[in-house]
């Protein structure tokens, strides 16, 4: 697989990330980069992503999730790759 290809991650993000719009932001970012997969809050005060799409558009996700929209405090992104999955659809909030 070439680094341009379909490549997937999921991610924690830790921080002041719920009640920020967090959730609804991360969807406006994934869509306009092309990203499918969902987001949502964790019990324990965290955001989950898991995002799949190209390299770049990852890479460029990633480094937006490390800021988070106005309001919020990003104190860690802890990411681990995942396999790509034909199956995920379009970018949206999970419950």
């Amino acid at each position: 697989m070439s680094p341009a290809g379909p490549r997937a991650f999921r991610a924690r993000v830790t921080g002041r990330v719920q009640g920020v719009g967090f959730r609804y932001s991360a969807v406006r970012e994934a869509l306009r980069l092309g990203l499918r997969g969902w987001v949502r809050n964790a019990g324990d005060g965290s955001v989950e992503v898991e995002a799949e799409g190209a390299s770049p558009a990852l890479e460029d996700f990633l480094a937006w999730l490390r800021r988070g929209p106005p309001g919020a405090y990003v104190v860690d992104v802890e990411v681990h790759p995942v396999p790509p999955n034909s199956t995920r659809g379009e970018f949206d909030v999970a419950f």
